[in-house]
């Protein structure tokens, strides 16, 4: 295996297919491995974009356009970062000789939830939330009666919750149709009604398909507000059963996608029993963790992963933690306040992402914090992230 020079003739490229937070940390992971980056996003100055060699601004849902990117940088992966992707042509393109980052199929499948979820309940034969899916009012009303109150709505394409919302009774379904109808990263006009699981707790398995095989992460644990992630912790204190199921069921669905690279699966536990909830193929926002967590991070892990390059050991190195920094509103050319106070917290670290933009409860940046037990680091974590203002 040879590897070349960033910005010459034998240079390694790898094309990102969105430019978001966790985009800008694979990208900082390939630069450090000498691979050249491009940074691909619907709008300018994203994340990612702002350390890659390159970078673009189209609409990823027009194959068009994904076509010409691609056969202009001739890269060597194409690494989608998000769910909103044309994977129609991402397919066609793997199909004429292109690597797609685990493979098109992967990428298709979990851009749609009604695509991952009859992989794994109905070929898969993995236990899930009751569910049904709907393309209207009507259709929804009807599935929530059927699977009961309360229930859960989602649209078919989004992610980071948007358009997701708790059905408590028959008053809610309008509501919910209308609110995941507005925050579907595609129109689809469908959603998915599931019936609610009896859980003590979520993780994100956190499952790398490398040359060497198939290698866990410990399990992290997170909690999310209207489907959106909040915070993380590594590792998840959870029985040799639960963690051994969590494992099948992580390898099952991962060996069914196929690829090379880091997945990131998650699961609701209660007790010995597990239920799978949802995997993306790529790194997932609550192993921002990892980042000071492990020795090699999810994004270490992923770069490796796609790059052919042995995973010998993820490096555990002890109860960690991550707390999210969130806008509190519009802001055209956010600053930030108190990062200084927050770095005063012992064991902490902070990101900020270099989003051009804020909105209410946009994702701006992210504490990670280290203790003795991971009380300890949640609290340091959740203390530090306070501190930080976004104006």
């Amino acid at each position: 295996m040879e590897w070349g020079t960033p910005l010459t003739p034998s240079a390694r490229r790898l094309l990102l297919l969105g430019s978001g937070e966790l985009g800008k940390e694979v990208a900082i992971e390939a630069q450090r491995l000498g691979i050249e980056v491009v940074a691909v996003d619907r709008y300018a100055h994203a994340p990612a974009m702002q350390v890659a060699h390159r970078s673009h601004v189209i609409d990823m849902l027009d194959p068009a356009a994904v076509r010409a990117v691609v056969t202009q940088e001739d890269p060597d992966w194409v690494v989608p970062e998000i769910e909103a992707i044309a994977t129609a042509e991402l397919e066609r393109l793997e199909q004429e000789g292109w690597t797609v980052v685990p493979t098109a199929r992967a990428a298709r499948l979990t851009m749609d939830r009604e695509g991952i979820r009859r992989l794994a309940a109905e070929e898969l034969g993995l236990p899930t939330s009751r569910y049904r899916f709907a393309a209207s009012e009507a259709e929804v009303r009807e599935a929530a009666g059927e699977l009961g109150f309360p229930c859960v709505v989602k649209p078919t394409m989004s992610s980071s919750g948007k358009g997701q919302m708790v059905v408590r009774g028959p008053d809610d379904v309008a509501k919910a149709w209308a609110y995941a109808a507005a925050g579907s990263r595609a129109r689809t006009n469908r959603v998915i009604v599931e019936s609610f699981v009896d859980f003590e707790y979520e993780i994100t398995l956190l499952t790398v398909r490398h040359a060497g095989g198939t290698t866990f992460c410990p399990p992290i644990g997170h909690v999310q507000v209207d489907g959106d992630y909040r915070e993380s912790w590594q590792p998840m204190p959870m029985s040799a059963t639960a963690l051994r199921r969590s494992e099948e069921f992580a390898r099952k669905v991962t060996d069914a996608l196929g690829g090379r690279g880091l997945f990131g699966v998650e699961l609701f536990v209660r007790g010995d029993e597990v239920w799978f909830s949802e995997v993306s193929p790529r790194p997932h926002d609550t192993g921002l963790v990892t980042l000071g967590s492990q020795e090699l991070s999810e994004f270490a892990l992923h770069v490796r992963a796609i790059a052919g390059l042995p995973v010998p050991d993820v490096g555990h190195r002890g109860p960690t933690a991550s707390a999210v920094i969130l806008a509190s509103g519009d802001a055209a050319m956010p600053r930030f306040e108190g990062v200084a106070d927050a770095l005063a917290e012992p064991g902490t670290q902070l990101r900020l992402f270099g989003k051009p933009a804020a909105h209410r409860n946009r994702r701006m940046g992210v504490v990670v914090a280290s203790g003795r037990d991971v009380a300890e680091a949640r609290e340091r974590a959740r203390r530090a992230a306070a501190k930080v203002r976004v104006v």
